[in-house]
């Protein structure tokens, strides 16, 4: 049988009722401070800790937890400056809130389906996801739990955070024209989660389901036409240093003048690539990015980029995930970027 002491036990011993035993741990101003305090005393007396959470989130209709879906493993998440910065905003609103953030990774770290539609979850946040046929999101939506996307997908009944994203890879590019560049290459971020690197054809241009992926090389297209292009296999200054090298590492009438990655943290492995083989940056070749990423250790090198406000997209989401949860239907986001022309894009040798 068991002695765990319950809430009936408290309201004995500092001599109350068991609903207002019940208001004073909830903190409602219904009850004086004098009798809170008392029942708080007879629970640490008997070693009663207060109401069972689970219990109470059934009574209100409410978890108060928020999922968080990222787009690769969390290793290569807490890898990348920006995701850190967008979950760093998400939980500061969140916090604010009262309200606990689970992250889920992606389809190798991320729980099956069916355990997705059990989990307790008051809306959910896809952080850097951008699938519209992810089957979370289409699990999350039959069971009611309102959904917020970052950069996509763009959904009926799913609020949008996004960027131009496209107008300001466009202005990079068109910074890059000006310069003089007309051999152009573009080191792009997955198309899809599936560990493909290499050169981007007709066919692996099908596939491309990340919206920011496809509008970011559809902006140097805009200014360049076809360019060569390169798939990343993840997020990665290696990757980057990878696909640096393979277009880098060629004579020099036929090397690009200037690389567009489409992130600083690919920017960073293009800049590595250069200096293991002995290319003046941005004399032989410039190089850009785009989010804005603290990279202090680039230092004295300063990236020109796009910068974007990424711990704001993640107060936004966060802020929309509770208005959600609270009835109400928030609008759709759209954040402005901003061009930083730095120390790694010149004009080309003639």
């Amino acid at each position: 049988m068991s002695t765990r002491p319950t809430l009936a036990d408290v309201a004995a011993r500092a001599g109350v009722s068991p609903s207002t035993a019940s208001l004073a741990f909830s903190g409602s101003p219904r009850v004086a401070a004098a009798t809170r305090e008392r029942v708080l005393v007879a629970a640490s007396a008997i070693g009663y800790a207060g109401p069972d959470p689970v219990a109470a989130s059934l009574r209100r209709g409410r978890s108060d937890v928020i999922g968080a879906f990222v787009g690769e493993r969390l290793l290569y998440a807490f890898r990348d400056p920006v995701a850190v910065q967008l979950l760093d905003g998400i939980a500061e609103v969140l916090g604010g809130h009262g309200v606990g953030l689970l992250l889920l990774a992606g389809d190798e770290g991320r729980p099956a389906t069916e355990q997705i539609t059990r989990m307790p979850l008051d809306a959910a946040i896809f952080a850097t996801c951008g699938l519209e046929d992810d089957p979370a999101m289409g699990a999350l939506r039959a069971r009611g739990v309102p959904v917020v996307a970052v950069e996509g997908p763009e959904v009926d009944g799913v609020v949008l955070v996004d960027i131009d994203d496209r107008g300001g890879t466009r202005e990079l590019a068109r910074h890059l024209h000006e310069l003089g560049h007309r051999r152009v290459a573009q080191v792009v971020m997955p198309l899809r989660l599936d560990g493909t690197r290499g050169p981007v054809g007709p066919a692996r241009r099908a596939v491309v389901h990340y919206r920011d992926v496809r509008r970011r090389m559809l902006a140097v297209e805009d200014v360049f036409g076809p360019v060569p292009t390169l798939e990343t296999a993840s997020n990665a200054v290696a990757e980057g240093a990878v696909a640096g090298r393979l277009l880098l590492d060629v004579p020099a009438d036929e090397r690009p003048t200037a690389i567009v990655a489409q992130s600083d943290v690919l920017a960073a492995g293009v800049l590595q690539a250069a200096a293991e083989l002995g290319l003046d940056v941005p004399g032989d070749v410039s190089v850009v990015g785009f989010d804005g990423a603290d990279l202090p250790w680039l230092a004295p090198t300063v990236l020109t980029t796009v910068v974007q406000p990424s711990d704001e997209k993640g107060r936004e989401a966060a802020k929309a995930a509770m208005e959600l949860v609270a009835g109400r239907t928030p609008a759709d986001v759209l954040l402005p970027v901003r061009l930083r022309v730095g120390t790694t894009t010149g004009p080309p040798r003639s």
